[in-house]
């Protein structure tokens, strides 16, 4: 946890509560003042949730903008190994037809939260497109959860993680294999609560 804390003064910036960067606020004194339980799944398999926390900056306005994005359960036809392979392939279509474009180039602002234009998007814009194509596709909503982490390279980043019934798998778009959320080498931050998407946990997990 030290090790973290330090790594997220130094370069989390860009994800971490707003409060925090302001005012300087450690990662622990965030989670002291949000000390609310957040539910999680049990097992090594899936993230663990610490704390409620504060969404990323860029998706304060996420559930008004997007309401899919923040879109509870629903029944599902789909067995697990037709759900996964209808992920693998949105996966791959949306890593493959989508130009990387960041949001100072796109917006002329350094943080936005936005579905992909023709020209791109960001990484936040990837992972907004593969949940809206996957909740189209009949993919539990539930299921599906954006998550902010630093990546190996400790710059912030976001990915979608897909709750399959075997654990937490990881969808990026910095490559076309979905990995288990323990085999990315990022560490973990905020994720949309599994029970109230229109909520955030704090996760803090090295994987």
């Amino acid at each position: 946890m030290k090790h973290f804390i330090i790594l997220a003064r130094q370069l989390g910036a860009k994800f971490l509560p707003v409060s925090a960067r302001v005012a300087g606020i450690s990662v622990l004194s965030i989670c002291a003042i949000t000390m609310t339980p957040a539910a999680h799944a049990s097992g090594n398999g899936f993230i663990p949730s610490v704390a409620s926390s504060p969404p990323p900056s860029g998706a304060a306005n996420l559930c008004a903008q997007y309401n899919w994005a923040c879109a509870g359960k629903r029944s599902v036809s789909m067995s697990s190994q037709q759900e996964l392979k209808v992920v693998e392939q949105i996966n791959r279509r949306v890593n493959r037809s989508t130009r990387e474009v960041t949001d100072q180039s796109q917006y002329k602002t350094t943080e936005r939260w936005a579905l992909p234009t023709a020209r791109g998007g960001d990484c936040e814009d990837f992972v907004l497109l593969k949940k809206r194509d996957l909740i189209h596709a009949g993919v539990d909503p539930s299921k599906l959860l954006i998550a902010t982490v630093l990546d190996t390279r400790r710059v912030p980043h976001a990915v979608l993680v897909y709750r399959s019934s075997n654990g937490d798998l990881v969808l990026d778009n910095l490559t076309n294999r979905i990995k288990p959320w323990t085999a990315t080498r990022y560490l973990f931050l905020r994720m949309q609560d599994p029970n109230r998407p229109g909520r955030w946990v704090g996760v803090y997990g090295h994987s």
